[in-house]
């Protein structure tokens, strides 16, 4: 992970020294381009587009978590399955410990600018998730029983927003997000599971392993970007608020809060360099899935969300040139600061952004 980070910096070292000077056309570009604020590449609907512009984008998000925590505190297996009362009863307490998670998101968005003032922006997203566990022998005690994993994917919820433009001057801007999710993704997911007697049943999978959320979803927020000469800095307050009460198996997510701070550098006339810092508030699931009862603690709908605070660092390359007009790469990678989660549940280790967009 420390050489991933070394050689994006040191890739990016390079590029900032060794770039001519570039034509009065291409800085005419970037300077339109970088009016959004380089926002961080995770951060989405952060710039509105002219009437008639068009956007296509492809993102890439990778997040790792590994270990667990209750609050603040990490926890080990054994404590769990000592000291964490199950639910769904019997054995009394949890037999199965979640080791670690990753998942990847394929993010494909189309924008365009309606107006000079509104701009609709379309996303859908793949989503591949893959979770580790230990399963623990019998009704108590750490004897391990063995591991296994569980595995699944598909089409994710599908989000339709409208940026809509508040203020704007030659250094500020304010947008309005007005969005709403469509519950596409799956909530029913299956697989293969290792129980504490040795058996190999196929159950659902718990919350954290389906697509969707179930429900249709407000996503409203606000975005203010500002530069002054090459420095750029914005701010997104963003939240996602569930529109019913439950979705088709009886259960809501938790509603969402997150607000993101960046400021970004021009190092030269094609790349900027950005830092940020994110935080984010996410409510404990309402309801619950009869399907979902197994001795895991992922299985309970109270260890779900808490605050998690993270700070990254990214880039941004708008190649030169006419052949290249309208294309630009970024990437980002972040790591949690501060996590307090309503555990226990596996604490996140990083993430990571990357992305491709065409303007035309």
């Amino acid at each position: 992970m420390k050489n991933l980070v070394k050689a994006g910096l040191l890739a990016c070292t390079i590029l900032a020294v060794s770039t001519p000077a570039l034509a009065e056309d291409h800085m005419d570009h970037a300077a339109h381009h970088h009016h959004g604020g380089s926002a961080p590449e995770s951060v989405m609907g952060d710039h509105l587009h002219g009437k008639g512009e068009w956007m296509l984008s492809y993102r890439y998000m990778h997040m790792d978590m590994g270990g667990n925590r209750d609050g603040t505190d990490s926890i080990s297996p054994e404590d769990i399955v000592t000291s964490i009362a199950n639910p769904h009863a019997p054995p009394p307490t949890l037999r199965v410990v979640p080791t670690d998670m990753t998942m990847d998101m394929h993010m494909l968005g189309l924008m365009v600018g309606v107006t000079d003032w509104v701009t609709v922006m379309l996303m859908g997203q793949y989503i591949e998730k893959e979770m580790d566990h230990i399963a623990f022998a019998g009704m108590s005690g750490t004897t391990k029983r063995g591991t296994f994993t569980t595995r699944s994917s598909g089409w994710g919820d599908t989000a339709l927003t409208a940026l809509v433009k508040l203020y704007d001057d030659e250094r500020h801007h304010i947008h309005l997000n007005a969005g709403i999710s469509a519950p596409t993704g799956s909530i029913t997911k299956t697989d293969d599971v290792l129980t504490p007697a040795g058996t190999h049943p196929t159950l659902r999978m718990p919350y954290a392993m389906q697509l969707g959320s179930g429900t249709w979803d407000a996503l409203p927020g606000i975005t203010y970007t500002g530069h002054e000469g090459d420095w750029f800095w914005g701010a997104q307050l963003g939240s996602v608020i569930r529109l019913e009460s439950e979705n088709d198996e009886r259960y809501r997510l938790g509603n969402q809060v997150s607000l993101t701070g960046w400021v970004s550098y021009r190092l030269n006339d094609w790349i900027t360099g950005n830092l940020s810092i994110r935080g984010e508030k996410t409510g404990k699931i309402r309801g619950e899935d009869a399907m979902i009862a197994a001795p895991v603690q992922t299985a309970n709908p109270e260890n779900y969300g808490g605050r998690i605070i993270e700070t990254g660092i990214g880039f941004e390359i708008t190649p030169p040139g006419p052949a290249l007009e309208g294309l630009s790469f970024g990437a980002e990678i972040a790591v949690p600061v501060y996590q307090n989660l309503n555990g226990p549940q596996l604490e996140r280790d990083w993430r990571t952004t990357i992305g491709l967009t065409y303007r035309f």
